[in-house]
């Protein structure tokens, strides 16, 4: 029997709480058990003047109404408004009744503006301290990863920096213009200095790239296979135990993440009160400096280090041995490097020239217009080659937690981008992206914290979830023209 439903006459009141109509296994419901923000009122109260201007909106209501637009891969204000207005749960998660006039979106930018980044931070680790007293933070293994985040500008606003021929420039202007004040405008000068501004700006094509629009962001390339491209590098943390990201940072996209690993460290120590006994990273982090610093803080390194260098024509590095007690290097041929200079990167050793001329390896060794052979060490050079003897022995705790840092780090980055609008930026400048990383990452932390307290969605929930919503959502939206028609 074919069946019809009647659409013309629909109920208008609903006898039923708010809740009612929100599945007990919908996200927001499931994560409104978990989240508590009881003492943001008292973090960000000293940032508003006692009994002067209009009320404003209540601090948890706004981190609600952003946390609600991660949750359903909104990173727009204007676009997550306006689905509140018609999205029963997200009005439930922030308590506002059908009949309520939601903010406007401006207010959540005010906000941003007048929190920064800190505050921001500070919900992140607090979502990091929850997840830890659940259990779900061990410190036992950290996976430490890098991905760039695609700036919000066009390629038409990015513009070639040229400092020695901006500085000219000025001089020049500068010049002329305090000969425009003692003798008057001269139209020669100002010709001359049009030129010479024009040769700057055609001598501009090459060099670094900036945004005008978004001068922190920087270009730069995510890999090989990929063009380079206006970004922010964000730097992640995430504890092997549950996934729970555990730090986050976000830099200029050109920013080489090996040079933060320690006091990336840092932070996750501060932020979880646990040091990592492991830490496992790409070869971004293969230096000397960063297997020393582990070391020296007991900590384990699963890095890759990176292959040894080659000069065409002359034995490799790796031929030479160094000998950290005696603080010398060997070569090949039993000959002694001493250390001569510190450069302030690399210690210089270098032979004798006498012991290279009657080397039987000399040819091998050194170019033809060479007297003695001269090797360069980074700081930490002891623990870069325990390091790369442990990789090639093929150590199996080393292969296997290389596997979880694939599928663990990458893969937050991946649900980031691809569930929560992290693929690319919502707004400007690094303190803005910064704010969108702490959300981002506190929006899976609580999905985490919240399948453990409640446990896994059961099979084909999603979907009815996401089926009801888009239901109601169109019910609600005629049930509002129809209570306030234009």
């Amino acid at each position: 029997m074919l069946g019809r439903q009647e659409r013309r006459q629909q109920t208008l009141f609903f006898t039923c709480q708010l809740g009612d109509l929100v599945p007990g296994d919908h996200i927001l419901k499931r994560v409104d058990r978990v989240l508590d923000l009881s003492w943001l009122a008292a973090e960000v109260g000293p940032l508003y003047a006692p009994g002067q201007g209009r009320p404003s909106i209540d601090p948890e209501v706004a981190v609600r109404l952003m946390l609600a637009g991660f949750f359903e891969g909104i990173v727009h204000d204007r676009k997550l408004l306006r689905q509140a207005e018609v999205n029963v749960a997200i009005r439930w998660f922030c308590g506002y009744g059908l009949d309520e006039t939601l903010p406007d979106h401006s207010s959540l930018t005010r906000i941003r503006q007048r929190w920064g980044a800190g505050r921001f931070r500070r919900i992140f680790e607090r979502t990091v301290a929850a997840c830890a007293r659940a259990g779900l933070v061990t410190g036992e293994t950290v996976h430490v990863d890098a991905t760039l985040i695609r700036a919000d500008v066009s390629w038409e606003s990015l513009v070639a920096r040229h400092v020695e021929q901006s500085v000219q420039v000025n001089e020049v202007a500068d010049e002329a213009s305090v000969a425009d004040e003692a003798s008057g405008a001269d139209e020669r000068t100002s010709g001359e200095q049009d030129e010479t501004a024009g040769a700057a700006e055609a001598g501009s094509s090459s060099g670094p790239r900036v945004s005008r629009t978004d001068p922190d962001a920087r270009v730069a390339k995510g890999g090989r296979a990929r063009r380079s491209e206006p970004a922010y590098k964000q730097l992640t943390a995430v504890d092997d135990a549950a996934g729970i990201i555990v730090d986050v940072a976000i830099a200029p996209g050109t920013a080489p993440e090996g040079a933060q690993l320690v006091s990336q460290l840092e932070r996750v120590e501060t932020t979880t009160g646990r040091a990592p006994r492991r830490v496992t990273a790409d070869k971004g982090y293969a230096s000397a400096a960063n297997y020393a610093a582990l070391a020296a803080r007991g900590i384990e390194a699963i890095i890759a280090p990176e292959r040894v260098g080659r000069r065409s024509g002359t034995l490799p590095g790796g031929r030479f041995k160094y000998d950290a007690r005696l603080d010398v290097v060997r070569c090949p041929g039993g000959r002694v490097l001493t250390h001569r200079s510190f450069d302030g990167e690399r210690h210089h050793y270098r032979a004798e020239a006498a012991a290279c001329r009657r080397c039987r390896l000399r040819a091998a060794c050194l170019a033809p217009s060479a007297t003695a052979r001269t090797v360069r060490l980074r700081p930490g050079h002891d623990a870069l080659v325990r390091a790369r003897r442990r990789c090639a022995r093929g150590d199996e705790t080393w292969r296997r937690q290389m596997a979880r840092h694939r599928w663990q780090v990458e893969g937050v980055h991946g649900e980031a981008k691809s569930q929560h609008g992290l693929a690319r930026a919502a707004r400007r400048r690094l303190w803005n992206v910064s704010i969108q990383a702490y959300l981002t990452a506190v929006a899976i932390n609580l999905k985490r914290l919240a399948r453990a307290v409640s446990g896994p969605l059961a099979d084909g929930a999603r979907r009815g979830v996401r089926s009801f919503a888009r239901a109601l959502s169109c019910l609600l939206s005629r049930r509002l023209r129809c209570l306030c028609p234009a």
